[in-house]
């Protein structure tokens, strides 16, 4: 006697993947909720609550391929991203994340709302708490803001970059892009580079990385290099031939211009020169080596476009499909959390 089930998966691939996404993900019995309500930085985790995001978003990741994309884990629920700085990738992978779960998703467009007219952080909150929304996802150029905001209002918080401090789901994605490509994470060598005193990926990738038993190297210029990081567990390097030699993943970081007030550089020439990533430094790497970049890149000063395009050396791409099937686990992570179960 056959069983239906069995048929259905030797003749449809797409419900095989559908179906093993229902058998892991969506029994409410073997899953239980998330132990925290907000992210808002890497250490309010423990090493085992920051694997489970990670194994949430692998069960994820097939579905993002499917021609049908929609499930129904947040149907009923709201999203708020509110993004105080411009941003592609992250709010864009945010709504599709979103999206794909079945939320209903609001986009606040800060330029042209009552912040733009004088309205302060703390207003924001109290209105936005006010509209009963399940999850609110923000950006902002303060430091502290997503933490503040999460003491305010009601709903789960997700902080999706402030100020200078952290960017936790980018660390997340890209230490899912790790898992992916190496098939672990911990002995890992990874070598962090360029703008290192003004990156929130920098920092946020050098916690979670930590936690998950990589060794990880920060190379960047003297005056770009936090006068404490010697404090947080990692390798410290001015020189970038030395420090990625034998390391299996460097990730190169944006000079973030906007943020430097006087004179960190002598000119992005130079920094190339001295710090860009290109084919000839990366020969000191181990042979299997590959280059990351949170983005937006500047080719020719932080990355050579040769590097960036070669898919047998470069993860940039998929870090952007990781980002999705991330956001999504921590979504679907974040409105488990009070409830116990998926509504």
């Amino acid at each position: 006697m056959y069983d239906l089930r069995e048929i259905i998966l030797a003749y449809n691939p797409q419900i095989c993947l559908k179906l093993r996404l229902v058998n892991t993900l969506i029994k409410p019995q073997t899953r239980a909720p998330f132990a925290k309500k907000h992210l808002l930085q890497i250490l309010d985790l423990n090493r085992l609550e920051a694997l489970e995001l990670i194994e949430r978003a692998e069960g994820f990741l097939p579905y993002t391929s499917m021609k049908e994309k929609k499930l129904d884990f947040l149907a009923g629920r709201t999203l708020i991203n509110l993004f105080f700085e411009n941003s592609t990738r992250t709010q864009s992978s945010f709504e599709l994340a979103g999206k794909r779960l079945g939320a209903d998703v609001v986009n606040m467009a800060v330029k042209s709302s009552s912040v733009a007219k004088g309205e302060t952080l703390l207003d924001t909150a109290a209105t936005l708490n006010a509209m009963g929304p399940d999850l609110l996802v923000i950006r902002h150029k303060s430091s502290g803001a997503a933490q503040l905001l999460a003491r305010k209002v009601s709903c789960s918080v997700i902080n999706a970059g402030d100020g200078t401090h952290e960017h936790p789901s980018q660390a997340f994605l890209d230490s899912l892009t790790l898992k992916r490509t190496f098939g672990r994470i911990e002995g890992l060598k990874i070598a962090i580079c360029g703008d290192i005193l003004h990156s929130r990926v920098a920092r946020s990738n050098i916690m979670l990385l930590n936690m998950l038993g990589a060794e990880v190297r920060l190379i960047a210029p003297p005056t770009l290099m936090p006068t404490d990081a010697d404090k947080w567990g990692v390798k410290i390097y001015d020189n970038l031939l030395h420090g990625i030699e034998g390391v299996d993943v460097i990730m190169a970081l944006r000079l973030q211009l906007e943020r430097m007030s006087g004179s960190f550089l002598p000119s992005p020439r130079e920094y190339f020169r001295y710090y860009g990533i290109d084919r000839e430094k990366i020969r000191v790497a181990a042979p299997h080596v590959r280059v990351m970049h949170p983005g937006p890149m500047n080719r020719g000063i932080e990355i050579d476009s040769e590097i960036a395009d070669d898919p047998r050396i470069s993860l940039i791409v998929d870090q952007v499909q990781s980002g999705v099937a991330m956001r999504m686990a921590i979504l679907e992570a974040m409105a488990s959390f009070e409830g116990g179960e998926y509504a």
